[in-house]
C-alpha cells in the first residue's frame, strides 16, 4: 500500500489531525498525476460536511496531507454497530450529505464515489465526505466517460458504459446512500457484478414495509434509470 494514515496534533491550532503519509516513489505517473489531480480538488474545498485539508506538505519522495480528523468513523462501521437509522436521525444526515455534494456540484466537482465508507462522522456525528480520489471537475457540454466508485452505489449508464455529464451519477448515489440509511441494507445486491449488473439496469428495489411514504418518494427522484430525469440538486 502507498499510503499509511496516522494521528496527530496540529500545534498551530492544537486540534487533532489525521495525516496521510503517501510514498510517491510507489506511484506510476497515471496515479501520482490523480493524486495531485485529488489535492488540488481538496485544497479548494471549503465546507462544514466535507473533510477539511488543512496543508499540504511535499518532500523529494513522500507527500503529507495534513487532514481534518473523523473520530466517529465510518457511517459504514456505524450501520453495522447500530443497525439501520430512525428516519428522522437519517433525514437529518442526509440534509447534511446532500448539502455538501450540492456544495461540489456548484463548483463543478464531481465525487464519483459516494458510498457509505467513505461518509465520516466527527465527534458530535456530523457528516464529513472523503475520498476524493475519483472526483472530477465537469464542465457543461463536456461528458465523462471513466466507471468509478463503487459498484452497489454506481448509476445504471455506468454500466451501460455511456458517458455522462457528471452530477447525475453522484445524484444516484446519494439515493442508494438514503436507502442504506433508513434500511441498512443496499437496495441493489447480487452474488457476482453480473448479476448486481442486472439489478441495477431493471431499477427495481423493495421497498421495507417500516419506510415512510415521504422517504419512499423521495428515493424515486433519486433511483431513476433516465439520468435526464433524475433528480438536480436545487
Amino acid at each position: 500500500n502507498f499510503a499509511k494514515v496516522k494521528l496527530a496534533r496540529h500545534i498551530p491550532t492544537g486540534r487533532e489531525v489525521a495525516i496521510k503519509i503517501i510514498d510517491k516513489a510507489q506511484l506510476n505517473p497515471t496515479s501520482l498525476q490523480k493524486l495531485f489531480r485529488e489535492v488540488k480538488i481538496m485544497k479548494g474545498l471549503d465546507h462544514p460536511n466535507i473533510v477539511k485539508l488543512f496543508e499540504v506538505i511535499e518532500t523529494e519522495k513522500t507527500l503529507y496531507l495534513v487532514m481534518e480528523y473523523a473520530s466517529g468513523g465510518e457511517v459504514f462501521d456505524y450501520l453495522v454497530a447500530h443497525g439501520r437509522m430512525k428516519e428522522k436521525e437519517a433525514r437529518a444526515k442526509f440534509r447534511q450529505i446532500v448539502s455538501a455534494v450540492q456544495y461540489l456540484h456548484q463548483k463543478h466537482i464531481v465525487h464519483r464515489d459516494l458510498k457509505a465508507e467513505n461518509l465520516l462522522l466527527d465527534a458530535e456525528l456530523n457528516i464529513k465526505i472523503a475520498d476524493f480520489g475519483f472526483s472530477n471537475e465537469f464542465t457543461p457540454g463536456n461528458k465523462l466517460d471513466t466507471f468509478c466508485g463503487s459498484p452497489p452505489y454506481a448509476a445504471p449508464e455506468l454500466f451501460q458504459g455511456k458517458k455522462y455529464d457528471g452530477p447525475e451519477v453522484d445524484v444516484w448515489s446519494l439515493g442508494v446512500i438514503l436507502y442504506t440509511l433508513v434500511s441498512g441494507s443496499l437496495p441493489f445486491d447480487g452474488q457476482n457484478l453480473k448479476e448486481l449488473r442486472e439489478r441495477v439496469l431493471r431499477g427495481k428495489y423493495r421497498i421495507p414495509f417500516y419506510m415512510s411514504t415521504d422517504c419512499e418518494n423521495l428515493l424515486k427522484k433519486f433511483l431513476v434509470l433516465n439520468p435526464t430525469r433524475r433528480s438536480a440538486l436545487e
